[in-house]
């Protein structure tokens, strides 16, 4: 069953790729060639009333041909529109070579689309097409020119002015123009996108309405790039408002359905620092939410998860969250090579702050093998280091690979209340470390 999927969507691929002049089509078959190139009788006699299979056999009325359905002859823009999110939907799977042909292909509709003649937009299905193909990355110029044509319906002219607002930024105006239209009315095609794009224009001023569009881009587009980005989108926005239970399970659908997408590191990226909310100090069952949602993927995957999260855990100064990252990253990696260097490190700049760890801490940062680590992460083990050096109050002694400059000898400070200080200035650092 999946090999006649996968067929079937290489031929519809491929219908469109000619279509849109990508590919050259065939030359037609010829006529009894190969057996293949006319339909054959009906082997039990049937069409001419032959009874039972007694009057067949060739010497009733030939078989009559077989007519194909009606089908409307589709306009150009529609045609190629469609071969793109064919293309985009591969991008949802994870092909990097369709994320790659991407841009080649946007800017060979482009110059397709300014090329037809205006008359072009009078009908409503091009219109919804061009619209498409500038909601899924094509830019405001197919629009533009649109307008500047006056030949759109009036009943759509607000839909394309809508979207141009939306790509130039004017919020208030596409939310206004765009709300006019329920995508449940929409084509199939353009029915996610917009639902998808008047979430976008709706998300400031009424998070829970836009929640609701996103809901419904996902169902009326599934297994595309509208439903991946609707998806990724809906996550964030329960991670804010604190909809702990919500997150939790949107973000095991988009693990299970797109960690192969293209679009899956920025998801990875921004799922890690959503996950330092989580607190999972006060409350441990927390930790049973973090790896059921984490049990989706792959142990290699898991593992740079965890890494990602113990760093935003001491970007934001939630040390707890970092030590718990960090150790389970520790177990899901060999005892050598980056990961596991990585994780020792985080583990030990949480440590080292945490009530009556700092010596086991202290004892860890010394160990942590710089040759392994990369420059942001080798400016968190100095960042570190001074922070312990103010914390104690002196100067531990660095590593071998640290240049005796390094040293700075820290007045006396006992006290829990230098401690905190020194605490907030390291954060400072740590955020500087960073990488923009």
């Amino acid at each position: 069953m999946r090999r006649l999927r996968a067929l079937a969507t290489a031929g519809l691929l491929l219908a469109g790729l000619v279509s849109a002049g990508l590919v050259p089509a065939a030359p037609p078959a010829h006529a009894g060639g190969d057996g293949h190139g006319a339909p054959a009788a009906d082997a039990h006699g049937g069409g001419g009333g032959g009874g039972g299979g007694h009057g067949g056999g060739g010497h009733g009325e030939p078989p009559k041909p077989i007519e194909p359905l009606p089908v409307a002859a589709r306009g150009l823009p529609v045609e190629l529109v469609r071969t793109l999110q064919l293309l985009q939907d591969r991008i949802a799977r994870g092909s990097t070579q369709a994320h790659l042909a991407q841009r080649q292909l946007l800017g060979h509709i482009e110059q397709r689309l300014l090329a037809l003649e205006p008359e072009t937009w009078a009908a409503p299905e091009n219109l919804r097409a061009a619209v498409v193909f500038a909601l899924s990355g094509g830019g405001p110029a197919v629009l533009r020119r649109m307008i500047e044509t006056g030949k759109l319906p009036e009943g759509d002219a607000a839909l394309v002015v809508g979207s141009l607002a939306y790509l130039e930024g004017r919020e208030r105006e596409a939310r206004t123009l765009l709300g006019r239209y329920d995508p449940r009315t929409q084509p199939p095609g353009l029915a996610g996108q917009l639902a998808l794009t008047q979430a976008a224009v709706t998300v400031r001023e009424a998070p829970r309405r836009a929640i609701e569009l996103l809901d419904l881009a996902r169902l009326l587009a599934p297994g595309t790039l509208v439903e991946e980005g609707a998806l990724r989108r809906e996550i964030f926005i329960h991670a804010q408002g604190g909809d702990a239970k919500r997150f939790e399970i949107l973000s095991i659908q988009y693990l299970r359905r797109f960690r192969r997408s293209v679009y899956a590191g920025n998801f990875r990226q921004r799922f890690a620092t959503a996950l330092t909310r989580l607190d999972f100090d006060s409350d441990r069952s927390r930790v049973a939410q973090l790896e059921r949602m984490l049990d989706e993927i792959e142990p290699s995957e898991r593992r740079d998860l965890y890494l990602l999260v113990a760093r935003a855990g001491l970007d934001q100064g939630r040390r707890e969250t970092a030590i718990f990252a960090a150790e389970r990253a520790i177990s899901l990696a060999g005892p050598d090579g980056e990961a596991a260097a990585r994780g020792r490190l985080y583990r030990a700049a949480a440590l080292i702050v945490a009530e009556g760890r700092y010596e086991e801490g202290l004892e860890a940062l010394r160990g942590v093998d710089r040759a392994g680590l990369a420059p942001a992460d080798l400016a968190l083990l100095d960042a570190a280091l001074s922070t312990a050096r103010q914390i104690r109050g002196g100067a531990p002694p660095p590593p071998a690979a640290e240049p005796p400059s390094a040293r700075r000898p820290i007045p006396e400070a006992a006290s829990i209340t230098r401690a905190q200080e020194a605490l907030a200035r390291v954060d400072r650092m740590i955020d500087r470390t960073d990488d923009p």
